[in-house]
């Protein structure tokens, strides 16, 4: 006897997928950057995955930039906001918020490099930032520098954390032999040609990277408490600035030139 070929499915008897979501995007991504790296994951790579097409997903995110934002806001979740409610030192408590929010970024390499110039607004940053400036406000932070403030803090924590951050120790900038080079560098420096390197040698690399992250963060909360805004904007505005990145930059500097030049 011959074997009956076998009938093909028919795509009525196979289970459904999955509805296609933006939040399933997103858990989905999460776990490919968990499992494969950042750089692994592109819409192609994620398409597959979700059992789509590419042009599917542009649905719901409108490129990698944003779907990175979407990621990143997600893994906020993970910062630790309880001391914004804990007892305590107010200046205590909110290192140890920036210093949860570096060590998520930690994590994520590439996501810590991409949050440098992201565009963040969802749920949890939302909550990041609210506790930030409920601490800098306990602190008695005058309200307009807080306002500045919370930008500098983060900015510090997210370019420590895309400074130092690493797939593999055999990639990061912060090698051993890259630091060892370094070393020497600056143990060999001329006196002459470079006097004050040669006067802290090995201070100027001194310090674990917790300390000089703690540090810093010390150094922008003392400097915002004695270093007044620009006079022009010692007064609430009005209404919201237009974005700063795309303001127009050459009208203004001409407007700066004597019409006589």
């Amino acid at each position: 006897m011959t074997a009956h070929p076998t009938a093909p499915r028919s795509r009525r008897e196979r289970p459904a997928k999955p509805a296609l979501t933006r939040e399933g995007i997103i858990a989905t991504t999460v776990e490919l950057i968990r499992a494969e790296g950042l750089e692994r994951v592109t819409m192609r790579r994620l398409a597959k995955e979700l059992d789509t097409g590419p042009a599917s997903l542009y649905v719901y995110v409108r490129n990698m930039a944003e779907l990175h934002a979407a990621v990143l806001d997600e893994l906020l979740g993970e910062v630790d906001l309880s001391p914004a409610r804990a007892a305590g030192d107010w200046h205590d408590r909110l290192v140890r918020i920036l210093t949860s929010y570096t060590s998520v970024l930690f994590e994520y390499p590439g996501l810590a490099q991409s949050a440098l110039v992201a565009r963040l607004f969802g749920k949890h940053y939302l909550n990041l930032v609210e506790a930030l400036l409920a601490l800098l406000d306990e602190g008695g932070i005058e309200p307009d520098r807080a306002a500045w403030l919370i930008d500098l803090l983060l900015q510090f924590a997210t370019a420590t954390a895309a400074e130092h951050a690493h797939r593999t120790p055999g990639d990061t900038p912060q090698s051993e032999d890259d630091w060892r080079a370094l070393a020497s560098v600056v143990r060999d420096v001329s006196p002459r040609t470079h006097p004050h390197i040669a006067a802290l040698g090995p201070r100027l690399l001194s310090g674990s990277p917790q300390d000089r992250l703690a540090w810093g963060f010390d150094v922008l909360l003392a400097g915002a408490r004695h270093t007044p805004l620009p006079e022009l904007l010692s007064s609430s505005p009005a209404d919201f600035p237009e974005d700063p990145a795309v303001a127009s930059e050459p009208s203004e500097a001409k407007s700066r030139v004597d019409p006589g030049d």
